[in-house]
């Protein structure tokens, strides 16, 4: 028998995140009528997000992203909407303002030679070092923060079948290099045998003179050929394996606190990360994929796969936690280990995995998408 979500907290978390379709199932398109009425009729949404990236610039994105962890933990627990579940990914604490922001202002300030963190790798990548009260580095955050807003507001009320946060994240770390005169891409090294190989970084090569930029701490040939975004977590066995356990853990625990409980533990659990603890796996790319697919699987209805059992629908769970945990880690290889600021791995991962999910219940696999805009939830 399936391991029940309390009708109370499910219904929080989907009031708080999803743009539900027609009952019948399928896509339903949003319209621009539905962005309107939220980034012109509530202007105050601008204000709360210059704030937030301001905060994430302030006190460093991996910091703000934690506290969005112990926010969704607090209304996924509490079942308090709006200063719970609707808090952390609102438009403060989202990671689409604070951590966004957050990332952005680090490239910045990495850009204008504030920054002598003494990160291992270029400074613009240091998410977890706070900023402080610099003028134009708040700035920086809470124009990114604006950014986050427009394009999460956007991509949500028009029905993009994707996690519109998650995908916001990615493009504003993109738009970032841009706006700040990175490369995008970044440039692979002559050392490694394309961008998937991270062998220059196993044999600790370093960048030839003259092929990539410096920052405050560092020349261009004093950094890796290769910055691989987790140092202990990059080996693909390694990473299917924490996907399948992180996957399936999620999906158990949506009995406790709902399908966005097992996200808010591993954001949260990455203050071990910003303090130095070492080896901590980043997870949040795993357990919201696998908590989705298992209250997916679980639902009841006329689809090719619905109303699994527990422990059929954990498998399924534990499957698409490595899914979220193979394509972050492809992510980064492309994105990350060869460029100068941070482009988020999980994001994307969370981004892809669950349009995936959603794509199952549009055509007909699935009963439900449970939160993904464009989509039928089903609740």
């Amino acid at each position: 028998m399936a391991i029940e979500l309390s009708p109370e907290l499910t219904l929080t978390a989907i009031d708080a995140l999803a743009q539900a379709g027609p009952p019948d199932g399928g896509f339903s398109a949003g319209s621009i009528d539905r962005v309107t009425d939220v980034l012109v009729d509530t202007p105050e949404i601008w204000i709360g997000a210059a704030a937030g990236g301001a905060f994430g610039a302030a006190i460093g994105a991996l910091p703000a992203f934690i506290f969005t962890g112990f926010l969704v933990i607090a209304g996924a627990l509490g079942g308090q909407g709006a200063t719970g579940v609707g808090a952390g990914f609102g438009p403060v604490f989202g990671p689409h303002i604070s951590f966004a922001g957050g990332a952005a202002a680090a490239a910045y300030a990495a850009k204008q030679g504030y920054m002598e963190s003494g990160f291992d790798y270029h400074n613009g990548k240091d998410i977890g070092f706070a900023l402080g009260s610099k003028p134009d580095i708040l700035a920086s955050g809470a124009v990114f923060g604006l950014f986050g807003i427009a394009s999460e507001q956007l991509l949500r009320n028009m029905g993009f079948p994707t996690d519109p946060i998650a995908i916001t994240v990615v493009i504003s770390a993109l738009v970032h290099r841009l706006v700040f005169g990175y490369s995008v891409l970044g440039a692979v090294s002559s050392k490694a045998n394309g961008r998937f190989d991270m062998g220059p970084f196993e044999r600790e090569e370093m960048r030839d003179a003259g092929t990539v930029p410096g920052d405050g701490d560092k020349s261009g040939e004093d950094r890796l050929a290769v910055e691989p975004w987790l140092p202990n977590m990059y080996k693909w066995s390694h990473v299917a394996a924490i996907g399948i356990v992180a996957g399936a853990m999620a999906g158990y625990i949506t009995g406790v606190g709902g399908v966005f409980f097992g996200f808010g533990l591993s954001a949260a659990s990455l203050i071990f990360l910003n303090l130095g603890v070492e080896r901590i796996p980043v997870t949040h790319h795993m357990t919201l994929p696998g908590a989705t697919a298992y209250v997916a699987v679980t639902t009841s209805g006329d689809t090719a796969i619905a109303g699994l059992g527990a422990v059929p629908a954990l498998v399924f769970a534990a499957l698409f936690g490595m899914i979220g945990a193979l394509i972050g880690e492809a992510f980064q290889r492309i994105f990350y280990a060869h460029g100068d600021t941070h482009v988020d791995p999980p994001a994307a991962a969370i981004s892809l995995s669950v349009s995936i999910i959603a794509v199952l219940a549009i055509v007909g696999v699935l009963p439900t998408s449970v939160w993904v805009p464009g989509t039928y939830g089903g609740f």
